[in-house]
């Protein structure tokens, strides 16, 4: 049989479902620019939150996209013209350079698209949430999370289709299904290398707005958060969209771009057991995904009494039964044959596996960061006693939160290898964790909708509330906001889980492919000084990049303080209203201080790697011909490891000292404008750039790590 024709139904599907999926999306859009806009004051509010976040998101892709063409041209030089052509390389140099070079291209672009795509709606969605608060709590959660969900589809579809696309395009060429993944790894590579610049970018923006807006204006002037009469806060609304929209959109493509690839890599290995259809499964698995993510979205509807979490929750699971559904569809259909006729039995539960693991991270996270629980209970009674004792506290608990996650990881990834064992025998290991990936990640565009619903109901509270809308208006918006902090802390979770398990996946395919271009099999000894100072550099690399990202928010946050203290200072008929606070004047000034200060981070994060590999290179010996390659495994292990954990530890201390504040805001241990509140705010703004700039920018650091060694293993040998 030809196997061209033979991969046709399969890749059918999977351009149909991204294509249908893109119809979706738009729709969504449709339907939600279709609705109501609200008073002119609240359009007015709205306009300024859009050109914000336009002109910083503009600005930013620019940076990127040059900083994107230069490291294309590096990639070109080294695979064309540094690294000498080896027997098991997939194509010639020159040809293997302007695949890779290109695939990086288009992975980079398709990030920006579908990040900027996200943010477009999300800036628009707000305004029709707010108006829609005022005569009907379901409509506005149906908006907000509709809105959401345009970003969810678009990034899944536009990732699936990406890869698809290149895998289609380089089959019609002629190249053998067993070698394209090699080829295509350029595009994970592309999607992380925008992802970190936009998390970060937009990490830093969002927080150091925030900080600004919340020290002077809640604990200097004793305004509340939202006031208008303070200069930061449409900075700190654009910053919603531009951190938790744009940032985590590119963060969930390049998390599905790079698990696809990843996936595809391990299962040419499995080519004597399942064909092609191994290599297809995960784009496969992919599409059916989204499909079930569709209708968890179309699914979700709150009466005007009940909590709009339980409607959220619903739709959640939804997806993931439907996800589960699909995988053994898949399964049964791509991954039996007469060798294992019942391997797919295994590997669906591997599946199953990954959307349990998905499940528990969002109930750890749940119970590490609400107010209910015991853990930030624990941070606002010590409020009592000052910020000193409020910070112990959160640290404390931030520390204790990476304990249960790593034991649920610990145990998907040892039970998905051990039922990949069973169903084809020990090559069927690692694929088995691969299923588990991607199971977690099949309900990636329900999470990602639930995460731009956070930002959407943030900014339609801060319209309610700064075109002074009726009281039941804003406690309407309220709801919808708690409900939003929630889902934002939850999708951390949820982003953090999925990256550990991917970046298991990454790190096993990151040795198949070291096989494949080095015909031996390599592992990481740290017995061997220059595997252990690898491992070293790699754990250095977590905590200098953390650093260096935190310190970004507090350098822009103090430009953003004294500007703040500067307008109250001079036109002091701010605060009773005769005067106009100069919203520009802080957008302009923590756009500049974000764009300048994320690329340091970024370019140590993307350098580090390379120059580890490039210059170990001088310890290759005949006997030891992999040393550098080796070296760059104990890096993207430990550095892994290392990051896992303090991105663990940044997202749950900063999301629990967030919601101790917001316990103490219900009226607990003095409520607002006592000593507690106040110490809270401190505990908060220390925790802001653990949450939303380091914490999450470790999640991409992690992943582009392993898709640089991927992408350049090669010139490591």
């Amino acid at each position: 049989m030809d196997l061209s024709l033979s991969m046709k139904p399969a890749l059918a599907l999977v351009f149909g479902i991204s294509l249908l999926s893109l119809g979706v999306a738009f729709w969504l859009i449709q339907w939600v620019m279709a609705r109501d806009t609200g008073t002119p004051e609240m359009r007015k509010i709205s306009d300024a939150i859009k050109s914000g976040a336009e002109a910083f998101l503009r600005r930013q892709n620019r940076t990127i996209a040059m900083l994107a063409c230069l490291l294309a041209a590096v990639i070109f030089v080294l695979y064309g013209f540094v690294r000498s052509h080896q027997q098991y390389d997939a194509a010639s140099p020159m040809t293997l350079a302007l695949v890779t070079t290109l695939s990086f291209l288009i992975g980079a672009a398709c990030s920006m698209v579908a990040g900027y795509i996200g943010m477009w709606v999300s800036i628009r969605s707000n305004i029709r949430t707010a108006s829609s608060a005022r005569t009907s709590l379901n409509d506005a959660l149906r908006i907000a999370l509709r809105g959401g969900a345009v970003s969810g589809i678009f990034v899944v579809s536009m990732s699936l289709l990406g890869v698809g696309g290149i895998f289609a395009t380089l089959k019609l060429m002629g190249y053998a299904y067993q070698k394209i993944p090699y080829l295509i790894v350029g595009y994970g590579f592309g999607a992380s290398f925008v992802a970190l610049f936009a998390q970060l970018g937009g990490g830093i923006y969002t927080k150091a707005a925030d900080v600004g807006a919340d020290l002077v204006g809640k604990v200097e002037a004793g305004i509340p958060e939202d006031d208008p009469r303070n200069p930061a806060v449409i900075a700190d609304l654009v910053g919603d969209n531009v951190g938790d929209c744009a940032g985590r959109g590119a963060d969930l493509f390049e998390s599905t771009a790079a698990e696809n690839i990843g996936a595809m890599i391990l299962g040419v290995a499995l080519a004597p057991y399942f064909g092609w259809r191994g290599v297809l499964f995960p784009l496969v698995a992919r599409a059916l995904g989204i499909v079930a993510s569709i209708v968890g979205v179309l699914v979700v509807r709150t009466k005007e009494d009940a909590d709009p979490m339980q409607a959220l929750n619903r739709g959640y699971y939804v997806t993931s039964l439907l996800a589960a559904i699909g995988f053994a569809g898949a399964a049964y259909w791509l991954l039996s044959s007469d060798l294992a006729p019942n391997a797919w039995k295994y590997y669906t539960l591997c599946g199953i596996i990954g959307i349990a693991t998905s499940q528990a991270f969002v109930y750890i996270t749940q119970y590490y960061t609400e107010y209910k629980y015991r853990p930030v209970q624990e941070i606002a009674k010590a409020s009592e006693t000052g910020p000193a004792t409020n910070i112990i506290s959160g640290v404390a608990v931030g520390f204790e939160s990476t304990a249960v996650p790593v034991l649920v990881i610990s145990a998907a990834i040892l039970a998905s290898y051990k039922l990949g064992i069973l169903a084809i025998g020990s090559e069927g290991g690692l694929f088995g964790t691969a299923v588990a990936t991607m199971g977690m990640l099949s309900t990636a565009a329900y999470i990602l909708a639930m995460d731009t619903f956070g930002p959407i109901t943030d900014n339609a509270g801060g319209i309610v509330e700064m075109s002074r809308q009726p009281e039941e208006i804003r406690k309407k918006t309220d709801r919808l906001d708690a409900v939003g902090n929630t889902t934002k802390a939850l999708t951390k979770g949820y982003a953090i889980g999925s990256a550990a398990l991917a970046a298991f996946l990454l790190f096993s395919a990151y040795l198949d492919e070291v096989y494949n271009y080095a015909g031996r099999h390599i592992g990481v000894d740290l017995a061997k000084p220059e595997v252990f100072i690898g491992a070293m550099l790699g754990a250095m690399l977590v905590f200098l990049f953390s650093s260096l990202a935190i310190r970004a928010v507090g350098k822009a946050a103090y430009a953003v303080i004294n500007e703040v203290r500067r307008q109250f200072r001079e036109k002091p008929g701010i605060m009773d209203g005769s005067e106009q606070p100069d919203y520009g004047q802080c957008v302009d000034i923590v756009t500049l201080g974000a764009l300048k200060a994320m690329v340091a981070p970024g370019l140590l994060a993307v350098a580090g790697p390379i120059m580890v590999g490039l210059a170990f290179r001088v310890f290759i010996t005949p006997a030891n011909p992999t040393i550098a390659a080796e070296s760059v495994a104990g890096l993207l292990m430990i550095g892994t490891v290392a990051g896992i954990l303090m991105a663990l530890f940044l997202n749950n201390s900063g999301g629990a000292w967030d919601n101790a504040k917001k316990f103490i805001e219900t009226g607990a241990h003095g409520g607002k404008r006592s000593d507690p509140h106040k110490a809270a705010v401190v505990g908060d703004t220390v925790g802001d750039p653990f949450k939303d700039t380091a914490g999450p920018s470790l999640h991409v650091l992690i992943k582009l790590l392993a898709t640089i060694t991927l992408v350049l293993a090669p010139l490591f040998l």
